[in-house]
């Protein structure tokens, strides 16, 4: 999920914002009033009714970027932690809070698939003493919070060394499972043994807890590193057959774990949601003319191989949340032009849309001039509010909101956030 080293846009100007207010008048469906709470008109009854929203805040702790603050603490000063910011959520009046309880194939509670996570006592497979889980659900419930369990599917180690694995660890007793590529450490999602495991390891905490939504970022197949190839040759050979090249295969294996999991999600329970948290960008125009009119350089369909607008029309999914990590003008991915195509490509499908914000770019100097706006993470929100299938905002991230860098998130908070209100259901 962290997206600074990632993300390829990197320069850029912002747009006007009369552009942005004339785009939204257009879009209809619902304003924000002087007291900064979004109203939506939705045919007779009674008007001016505030609509349930997502108002979430992602905490990662992949590399200890948001929580633990280091590796290592005691039991008490992370729960300490933790629940600090369980109330700063509550101060800002989000609702939602998307915990990574799954950073590198390691675990935040006690799995009997998988060791105990590197980021809370700094040696994987380690007891860290108590439950980090299960005391995020306690404690985000008694708030009034949703907590969404966020896993990564196949990312294994930020690094290609599996003897600094812990012993126990799948990927050392199934060295066939694990592939190297850029530097780190993933499974092949080609191999159906994989896909089990994975589903099988999540859906542990499913049963375990009483979350609210199983939650995944934006990593399937890797992300391109220019000059190096993901080497699952032999595998497209074992199971390739059928497929007109291997990029078909590749996401029909992607295709293959997001239908099973949500199949099996709702088997163990039902009122579990399933969203997915994808790279903003499904296929630039240029490539397809159902892509959106951008000129990303990563498209999720050709570079991820994962089809993110197919899992929506199916409705393989109960949200969506795409990364929209640029500004409102920003050239070669424009905030105001992908909010309409993403909120085209829910409509009429039951899927809700909720939107990714770069909380983490505001006042960033390496970042376009429109982030160094305190204002510019407002607009989002007031632009979205003219759009009828745009259900709500997670800010990445916990970090983020806590340090509130140039004042962007109290903006904001201020402009749209007076009361509380409830997540959509």
């Amino acid at each position: 999920m962290r997206q600074i080293a990632r993300r390829g846009f990197v320069a850029g100007a912002a747009g006007t914002v009369a552009m942005v207010v004339a785009s939204a008048a257009g879009a209809g469906g619902a304003t924000a009033d002087p007291r900064g709470e979004v109203r939506v008109h939705r045919g007779p009854g009674p008007r001016d009714v505030p609509r349930r929203e997502l108002r979430g805040m992602w905490v990662a702790t992949v590399e200890n970027l948001d929580w633990p603050s280091e590796p290592g603490l005691s039991a008490a000063a992370q729960q300490a932690e933790l629940i600090a910011y369980l109330d700063e959520a509550v101060d800002r009046r989000l609702n939602a809070v998307i915990l990574q309880v799954r950073p590198s194939a390691d675990a935040l509670w006690p799995s009997p698939y998988e060791p105990w996570a590197q980021c809370l006592t700094g040696v994987q497979g380690r007891d860290p003493g108590w439950d980090p889980l299960g005391t995020a659900v306690r404690e985000a419930h008694s708030r009034g919070l949703e907590l969404h369990a966020w896993f990564n599917p196949y990312r294994i180690a930020n690094h290609t060394d599996r003897s600094r694995l812990a012993a126990t660890h799948p990927a050392r007793l199934h060295p066939d499972w694990a592939l190297p590529y850029g530097g780190k450490l993933y499974y092949d999602p080609g191999l159906p043994e994989v896909r089990a495991f994975v589903q099988d390891a999540m859906l542990d905490a499913v049963r375990r807890y009483d979350i609210d939504a199983v939650h995944w970022d934006d990593y399937f197949y890797p992300y391109p590193v220019a000059g190096e190839s993901f080497t699952d040759d032999a595998t497209y050979a074992k199971h390739g057959a059928g497929f007109a090249d291997k990029a078909a295969w590749r996401r029909s294996n992607t295709d293959k774990l997001v239908q099973e999991a949500g199949r099996r999600i709702k088997a163990v329970k039902p009122g579990v949601r399933f969203g997915i948290s994808p790279f903003g960008v499904w296929r630039n125009a240029s490539t397809d003319p159902l892509g959106s009119r951008t000129a990303a350089q990563v498209q999720t369909y050709d570079d991820l191989y994962a089809d993110t607008r197919g899992w929506v029309e199916k409705g393989w999914i109960d949200y969506i949340c795409p990364q929209l990590y640029w500004n409102i003008g920003f050239a070669d991915a424009d905030y105001a032009v992908l909010l309409p195509w993403w909120n085209e490509v829910v409509r009429g499908t039951g899927v809700d849309l909720f939107i990714g914000e770069a909380l983490y770019k505001c006042g960033d100097p390496a970042q376009p001039a429109a982030w160094q706006d305190p204002a510019e993470l407002s607009r989002h929100v007031d632009l979205a509010a003219g759009y009828d299938q745009a259900r709500g905002h997670a800010y990445f991230s916990g970090n983020g909101v806590v340090a509130d860098r140039i004042g962007a998130m109290s903006r904001l908070v201020a402009d749209h956030y007076r009361s509380r209100v409830r997540p959509p259901g």
